[in-house]
């Protein structure tokens, strides 16, 4: 028996530490199930899978803006290292892909800020969820957020910050379904965390949701975004289409 990421860097030709972040950001697997334990024990014969990560497309670039296409297993920090003319707007979670915004100035990244604490940007996800949902479900509860190495949050009734996310059911197939979700707030985990609550679980989410052999992410995706006059779209990736939509 030895560390999984001791194997890994075996089996890849790299460093211990390339090992450790590839497991870290999720695209290991083992038999189809994603490795979440860089220090694990495993058998010395283990074979792993490392799923290559896309690069950060730009969507859309003017003197005031840019906009990026997210994809899955980088987090936000990495993509605005690789954009160092601009700085966050906004954040997506690691295995979160689509729409990603950067402003190019401070005048406009104050206008966009302020856009957000007044609730008037426009944020559309789809996801894929454990569950028939035939109905548009309102989930307005508050959150709170621990946040250490690994942030983790809940619904708190009593210390929480306001959170409104509106499900809207779009096509379902077997015991699943794929689902348009609108936020008004942009809470840490804030759709994982109410979707878990409401009984609909993301597919993929290993923290919040529910595990599945067939994709090594969360199955989230930011969609649409409107801020300023702008409108942005990031197409579905091709996971979502592993699950027959």
């Amino acid at each position: 028996m030895e560390k999984a990421y001791k194997l890994l860097a075996f089996q890849e030709g790299i460093s211990n530490g390339k090992a450790k972040e590839l497991i870290d950001k999720g695209v290991v697997t083992v038999m189809g199930k994603k490795l979440q334990v860089a220090r694990g024990e495993m058998k010395e014969d283990t074979v792993f899978k490392v799923k290559d990560i896309a690069n950060a497309r730009v969507i859309f670039e003017d003197d005031d803006i840019l906009v990026v296409d997210k994809p899955a297993h980088l987090n936000s920090q990495e993509v605005e290292k690789k954009f160092p003319q601009a700085v966050l707007l906004n954040r997506l979670d690691k295995e979160t892909s689509g729409v990603m915004l950067l402003a190019k100035n401070e005048d406009f990244r104050k206008k966009a800020i302020n856009e957000f604490k007044n609730h008037k940007v426009y944020k559309e996800y789809v996801a894929i969820v454990d569950g028939k949902i035939v109905e548009e479900e309102v989930i307005d509860m508050p959150i709170s957020t621990i946040k250490g190495k690994t942030a983790r949050s809940r619904i708190d009734e009593e210390h929480g910050k306001p959170a409104k996310t509106t499900v809207y059911p779009n096509m379902i197939e077997g015991k699943k379904s794929k689902i348009k979700i609108i936020i008004e707030n942009g809470r840490t985990h804030q759709i994982r965390v109410h979707l878990q609550y409401a009984g609909m679980p993301i597919i993929g989410d290993l923290q919040y949701g529910k595990a599945s052999n067939q994709v090594s992410r969360v199955m989230l995706h930011s969609k649409v975004t409107r801020i300023l006059g702008y409108e942005f779209q990031s197409k579905e990736p091709k996971e979502f289409f592993h699950f027959g939509f």
